[in-house]
């Protein structure tokens, strides 16, 4: 049964207006009408979540499908998803899910953790497939029940939350994969329908209070070049170095019929962001493409990735051949 639930985050203005205060785009919204994301709606003056409870996918997943490769590597995590989203990426390979509004299931927190604590080797719920933070809601709630029964919660999102938002979310966040859509504002603004800095700022904040990696899509054309992915890479290195980045590659979807990305393209920018970044990896490669985690010092397999998921020659966190500390949670 569908929940009406009044949202988080958003004040009353004159006429009847409210302003939502979630991310960073601070609709203000007239009676009876959304906000950009689709999904906040402006009733007689209150502002309602119209996915709460809402799911339209569900899967579990392997943790590296997140991606995550230093999170708890080799394991499972239930991963569900609902409808819509703030940002209207050209790009999006979920469209069916974030751009339009699907039917789905509706479900309460409850039997949502009751389902992850039965599932076998499973870690705990990840909020991923559309973009949590519209969610916010019902994300929270979850991600606040299922702490106390020892399971963990992880978002997969654009980061374009407003900073209240974030910090009212975090402290129930036990990992993040951050999707840095590019590092040029124009981008952002043109192809994506939002701004960088915002997401530059909850990367930060991530960093400091839970487990972070970051993906990066190179669009062919568009974000692809060695000088972008290397000031990138730099950026995030002042953070820390120690910081997963994940170069994905971009195949045509949604309203973008770009040729994918070049695999040389691909091998360069890697290159360029190891010169800044200790671990970093590609994804939708094609098959044999090398998922492996080294260690950053002395080369040695840490992670093996080439058929079942194996953690090796690590002892205390630390390369068992040259004693370099890895950056990783098992």
């Amino acid at each position: 049964m569908k929940i009406k639930k009044e949202a988080s985050f958003y004040r009353q203005l004159e006429d009847g207006w409210v302003q939502c205060d979630l991310c960073p785009h601070a609709c203000r919204i007239p009676a009876g009408t959304k906000g950009k994301c689709g999904i906040r709606k402006n009733e007689e003056g209150r502002l309602f979540s119209l996915n709460y409870g809402k799911i339209t996918a569900y899967c579990i997943d392997p943790i590296e499908k997140k991606p995550l490769y230093h999170f708890y590597p080799g394991s499972r995590i239930f991963s569900i998803g609902s409808t819509g989203c703030n940002f209207t990426c050209q790009f999006c390979q979920n469209w069916h899910i974030a751009q339009e509004d699907p039917e789905g299931i509706y479900t309460t927190a409850e039997n949502i953790i009751n389902i992850a604590q039965n599932e076998k080797n499973n870690i705990g719920i990840a909020f991923t497939y559309n973009e949590p933070t519209i969610w916010f809601e019902f994300v929270r709630e979850v991600a606040k029940k299922v702490k106390p029964v020892g399971l963990k919660s992880v978002l997969v999102t654009n980061g374009f939350i407003s900073e209240a938002s974030l910090e009212a979310l975090l402290p129930y966040a036990d990992a993040m994969n951050i999707d840095l859509k590019s590092f040029d504002e124009n981008f952002y603004r043109q192809i994506c329908g939002g701004q960088r800095s915002p997401v530059l700022q909850t990367i930060r904040k991530a960093q400091a209070a839970c487990h972070i990696e970051i993906t990066f899509l190179l669009v062919n054309g568009f974000n692809d070049s060695r000088e972008e992915v290397e000031e990138m890479a730099k950026w995030i290195s002042e953070i820390s170095p120690d910081i997963p980045l994940h170069l994905s590659r971009y195949y045509p979807a949604y309203q973008m019929d770009q040729e994918p990305t070049p695999i040389d393209r691909m091998l360069e920018a890697k290159e360029a962001a190891k010169g800044h970044l200790r671990y970093v990896y590609m994804g939708n490669m094609p098959p044999g493409a090398d998922k492996n985690t080294y260690c950053p010092q002395c080369s040695e397999t840490i992670v093996n990735r080439e058929k079942k998921v194996t953690v090796e020659n690590l002892v205390n966190n630390r390369c068992r051949r040259c004693g370099e500390e890895i950056a990783i949670i098992l």
